[in-house]
């Protein structure tokens, strides 16, 4: 997907304050208790996910979030499509006093490239 410039500008921004992490990571992360969370929209998630992610869209993540994840020490690890989604999602709950938030880089497309299970809902 081609994105804007004003779009691209506003995640470089977001990117200089968020870490990444990477698909060969995520066992780990995995398995010392990280949240796995999936920002994309709600046709997306439906369409397909990665297996044992939760769902809270971009629309209503920084409305949601601390009624879905109380503890804002917990590692959560966020995806979207491609890494750009989940970055600025970072950023917002970093502000929010969440210090353990990570931007998957790459995103589902990565995940689904790699052959990670995945699931479907709908």
């Amino acid at each position: 997907m081609q994105h804007s410039d004003e779009f691209q500008a506003l995640v470089d921004d977001a990117k200089s304050r968020v870490r990444e992490t990477t698909l060969a990571a995520w066992p780990g992360l995995a398995a010392a208790g990280a949240l796995l969370i999936d920002v994309r929209e709600d046709r997306e998630w439906r369409a397909g996910h990665a297996a044992g992610a939760r769902h809270l869209g971009r629309g209503v993540l920084e409305r949601d979030i601390v009624g879905a994840v109380p503890n804002k020490g917990q590692v959560l690890v966020l995806y979207c499509g491609g890494g750009y989604r989940s970055a600025l999602a970072a950023d917002n709950l970093q502000k929010m006093g969440y210090g353990n938030v990570l931007s998957l880089a790459g995103g589902w497309k990565a995940w689904v490239a790699a052959g990670l299970p995945t699931e479907v809902d709908g």
